[in-house]
């Protein structure tokens, strides 16, 4: 067992999966924390830089285009590889461009700029996410779904921090020219990857790429209830998470030690949860590693409010966020997984967007009165509240074989149509 895990983890789709997810990291910070600290360098109005957080927005719309790229197939690469290279290459050129402007002299050509990167860039989540689906086996989606998601924390890595430490020794020009030149990467992993399509026959019309998602996924057994479980599995953990860093500060911490233990130190035992989570899975299962992990999680949440009791000690706040950080990242990899294995192949493109665009909501919400519950309740009550929100997206598990059935029953049903479909073609 040990010696076929190992040989998962180093296998080809493994490795396509985690370069596929660096390049649609690295567009995400092109247009956010990077290209704010261009302008700010370059003296833009501190209105201007921040109404570009609206160029943001196709990322929780994509699922608005998504049904094209069910519908349509390129004259190359196949239905997913053929869409991927179109947006990475695009997506380049954007990027390309920011180094023929100059922000203060010409920043709505800027704006329209960062608008293109957004789009072609929630284009290449779009189909990344849906090749991952079809590409590896239901057994490896949790590992896969893991090395993509830290593979995107590479990918913001090269467009962030690197990028940062960069334009201090180079003009922004050049900065943004080499993040061009770095979807390279995206650009030879698709070229390289295999064709994951197989026998997957697209919707007929548009008019079924649009509405065939929705109704496929009503069909099966649980389907509100899925819902419903999407919204709640990490809402403790989203609450705890949105008061962290204030928290952090008024216990007395100091923000250096705020900078190397959360943003370094944690994000380091993300990327480690990540990659563990994804290797028990493949022994556990999805239903038990969504349970044992949603359950370690809201230990997690609880240890905060052990720290608040215990005091400003940067050992105890290390093994916190260390713990909570790790969790997280288990937590994350059999969430992805999950969704994943919700969809339909024949619509995988709007099936995933449409869950992982519901999947951001409770980050949107619950964020908002988290402050007003820990000033109300206090840091210790506040995080034992975040610790209770965990219980009702894990009690929704209890449902997990009937939806399990649901989807059992409808990829087979759908296999059925498409063998049947493929032989009369053929």
């Amino acid at each position: 067992m040990q010696d076929a895990v190992v040989r998962i983890i180093f296998s080809w789709r493994m490795l396509v999966t985690f370069f596929l997810g660096v390049s649609s990291g690295i567009p995400l910070l092109v247009t956010g924390s990077t290209l704010q600290a261009w302008m700010t360098d370059e003296k833009v109005d501190l209105a201007v830089i921040g109404l570009f957080s609206l160029v943001g927005l196709p990322y929780t719309v994509k699922f608005l285009w998504a049904p094209v790229m069910d519908r349509y197939l390129p004259p190359f690469l196949g239905k997913r590889r053929g869409w991927m290279l179109i947006a990475q290459i695009l997506l380049m050129l954007a990027i390309g461009a920011f180094s023929l402007v100059k922000p203060a002299q010409s920043p709505w050509i800027v704006a329209l700029l960062a608008a293109l990167v957004s789009f072609f860039s929630a284009s290449q989540d779009i189909v990344v996410d849906a090749y991952r689906r079809e590409l590896l086996p239901d057994e490896e989606l949790g590992l896969g779904s893991s090395l993509a998601v830290n593979g995107y924390r590479v990918g913001m890595l090269i467009s962030g921090a690197f990028a940062l430490f960069l334009a201090d020794h180079i003009p922004w020009h050049y900065v943004y020219l080499l993040l061009a030149i770095s979807l390279l990467t995206g650009i030879i992993t698709t070229c390289l990857a295999p064709d994951a399509a197989g026998r997957v026959i697209p919707p007929k019309s548009l008019r079924e790429a649009v509405a065939g998602p929705f109704l496929d996924y009503f069909k099966r057994a649980g389907a509100w209830e899925i819902l419903a479980f999407i919204l709640l599995y990490k809402m403790g953990d989203l609450m705890a998470g949105s008061m962290t860093t204030p928290f952090i500060l008024k216990m007395g911490f100091t923000k250096t030690e705020l900078a190397a233990v959360v943003k370094t130190f944690g994000i380091l035992a993300t990327i480690a949860g990540g990659l563990v989570g994804g290797v028990i899975l493949i022994r556990l299962g999805l239903c038990k590693g969504l349970l044992i992990f949603g359950i370690l999680q809201a230990v997690s949440t609880l240890s905060f409010s052990a720290l608040a009791s215990l005091g400003a000690y940067s050992s105890a706040l290390a093994a916190t966020i260390a713990f909570e950080n790790l969790t997280g990242g288990m937590g994350t990899a059999a969430f992805t997984a999950f969704m994943a294995s919700l969809c339909n192949k024949k619509f995988t493109a709007t099936q995933y967007a449409l869950l992982s665009s519901l999947m951001g909501i409770p980050r949107v919400i619950v964020a908002a009165p988290t402050g007003f519950l820990a000033e109300r309740l206090g840091w210790v009550q506040f995080f034992i509240f975040c610790t209770l929100a965990a219980i009702p997206g894990l009690a929704f598990l209890f449902r997990y074989r009937v939806w399990q059935a649901g989807v059992d029953f409808l990829h087979r049903t759908n296999t059925s149509q498409k063998d049947n479909e493929f032989l009369a073609e053929s």
